[in-house]
């Protein structure tokens, strides 16, 4: 099944439908785009992130737009805004297995584990 994310508004209860994600390798200090998507109205994208052919031994990141994503749902906040972007940064180390990364946040906090 490759990798895949999940994100969950908590501060409204619900998917975080159109979040723009962005999926990065990284060697070190470098990060190399391999796409940007949309997340769908259950918060999720419509396809992997990258299937199991696809995805290798490495490092990644995911960033996510949160600020961008709670104005749109007209959430007044603060300038500057406490979370802008939430990147997570992770490993891949068995690239058979599925490797779920959710988020679940709100304007001020988040949260993130390997999910299945």
């Amino acid at each position: 099944m490759g990798l895949s994310t999940h994100v969950l508004d908590t501060m409204h209860g619900c998917p975080a439908a159109g979040m723009q994600v962005a999926l990065y390798a990284t060697d070190g200090d470098k990060a190399m785009l391999i796409k940007r998507l949309t997340l769908n109205a259950d918060g999720r994208s419509d396809a992997p992130l990258l299937d199991n052919a696809s995805l290798r031994v490495g490092t990644y990141r995911l960033s996510f737009e949160v600020a961008a994503y709670f104005k749109a749902r007209a959430v007044e906040l603060p300038e500057p805004n406490f979370l802008n972007r939430v990147s997570l940064d992770f490993g891949i180390a068995h690239p058979g297995q599925h490797y779920h990364v959710p988020l679940l946040v709100s304007p001020w906090s988040y949260s993130t584990y390997r999910g299945s």
